[in-house]
Order: structure tokens, then C-alpha cells, then sequence
């Protein structure tokens, strides 16, 4: 719970930038990597109790999906979206602001959750890397702090900002006019 979920940070060139969001990209994939891990352990211990449950098969393709790379299919926001997100399945109880649930079908619900979540975070990630390096084409770069504000460890917006070094340089560069009298 120590990670700062919306902050503000300066980055003095756009590789300053683009190394923080490999440095992200590194951390969530190993988040992911022991999550998954942690999902089928769990899936291959409860085969044999629960193998047969509807729940059980649909969390265990859903992993398979993940393992093979292609997006699990997600949940739906309809009906379901919205039961979950009053009080969510059966199982789970709300109190006050979280939910509690005691069965085992909540644990590799809420492994999946954060799995799927994080995906998500890498996703746009990479498609902010892939922005960024085409604002790096265009020339933009040289001489600009960016300011960013990150939201749950993804840059949403960037602001812009001539680096103070010039600024200073143009208000204290020397200027001179000489006017000589001219004498007749």
C-alpha cells in the first residue's frame, strides 16, 4: 500500500520518460508473471474439488487465455457489471466501503481482477511509448522538462515546458545599441 497512486513528476528529455515507463513496464510484468503463477497453483490445486464447476472451467480458460497471450474475454458491464458492482456475486458481502467474501471461488476471482487490471496498465504503457517515440520524430525533445501526471502508474497527461536554463539565457543576454553623434 506505499505506492503513490496519482502524482506529478518532472523528466528532463522524452528517454528520461520513456526509461520510468520501461522501468513500469518491467515492474507490472513481474507482478503479472507471480500473479499468473499464483492463479494456476491455485487453479491445479482446487481441480480436484472443484473441477467440475461452472466457475472453475471459466477461470481456467480465462488463465489459458492468458498463458497463450490473446485477451480473455471480459466480463460483461451489462446486468452482471452492475449486480458486481453493488454487491457483486452472491458470495460477497459489503461492508461499508469492501466487499468480504469467504469462498474459494473469490480468490482466484480477485488474482484474475488484478491480473487482467494490470494488463490493461501495460497495454497503455506500450501505446504511450509508441507516442512517445513518434513525438521524438517529429523533432519535439531539445530543450523542454515535461511534467506528467501519472495515474495509477500511466503518464495521462504531459505538460510542456521550456527548460529554465534558456529562459534565464534570453533575459540576461547582452544587447547594446551604440548611437554615435554624427557632427557636421
Amino acid at each position: 500500500m506505499e505506492s503513490v497512486e496519482t502524482e506529478i513528476r518532472s523528466f528532463y528529455s522524452l528517454q528520461d520518460l520513456r526509461e520510468a515507463l520501461d522501468e513500469g513496464l518491467k515492474h507490472y510484468g513481474a507482478i503479472v508473471e507471480e500473479y499468473t503463477q499464483w492463479l494456476g497453483l491455485f487453479l491445479r490445486d482446487s481441480e480436484a474439488n472443484y473441477g467440475d464447476q461452472e466457475w472453475f472451467k471459466k477461470l481456467s480458460g480465462m488463465q489459458k487465455a492468458l498463458k497463450s497471450g490473446k485477451k480473455p474475454e471480459k466480463k460483461s458491464k451489462g446486468a452482471e457489471g452492475k449486480k458486481k458492482k453493488e454487491a457483486g456475486s452472491p458470495e460477497w458481502i459489503a461492508y461499508k466501503e469492501i466487499l468480504l467474501c469467504t469462498n474459494e471461488q473469490a480468490q482466484a476471482e480477485i488474482v484474475f481482477d488484478a491480473i487482467e487490471e494490470i494488463n490493461d496498465k501495460i497495454d497503455k504503457i506500450g501505446k504511450i511509448k509508441t507516442a512517445l517515440a513518434e513525438l521524438e520524430k517529429s523533432g519535439l525533445g531539445t530543450g523542454i522538462t515535461y511534467i506528467a501526471l501519472i495515474r495509477n502508474g500511466v503518464p495521462e497527461k504531459l505538460v510542456l515546458r521550456q527548460k529554465k536554463d534558456k529562459e534565464l539565457a534570453e533575459r540576461f543576454r547582452f544587447a547594446t545599441e551604440i548611437s554615435v553623434p554624427i557632427t557636421m
